[in-house]
């Protein structure tokens, strides 16, 4: 029987070019496919314009741009296996449903607390 060390990856340069352009096809992939991706992309951009503006600490930023990879990063995800499940099956089965809800779940629980990552960093510049 195999085992998960008998697959082995090349590793070359032109292995880890070719990963590299898989992995930005796959942003793009997201960005052009997926609806809810699009207004992370555009919240990441207002709070990056709001940084600049409000003139927010290197410590601010860093934080809005944690959370924003978070939260775009399992959106990501989330599209990945809506597809993956939408690929197995056309069929309902709980099982899909289950997997579809608890990753659209991780993704509302990230958004959740970068608006409230958000609140707490700008508020204060705003009402100042």
């Amino acid at each position: 029987m195999r085992s998960e060390f008998d697959v082995k990856e090349a590793h070359s340069v032109k292995a880890l070019i070719k990963s590299f352009k898989h992995a930005f096809f796959g942003i793009l992939t997201s960005f052009v496919i997926g609806r809810n991706i699009k207004v992370h992309y555009t919240a990441l951009l207002v709070a990056v314009l709001g940084g600049l503006y409000f003139g927010i600490s290197k410590l601010e930023f860093l934080a809005i741009l944690l959370i924003s990879a978070q939260v775009i990063s399992l959106e990501m995800v989330n599209t990945a296996i809506e597809r993956t499940v939408d690929l197995v099956t056309s069929d309902y089965h709980v099982y899909a449903k289950i997997a579809k809800d608890v990753a659209a779940g991780a993704v509302l629980i990230a958004s959740i607390i970068a608006v409230i990552i958000g609140g707490v960093i700008f508020l204060p510049y705003i009402f100042n």
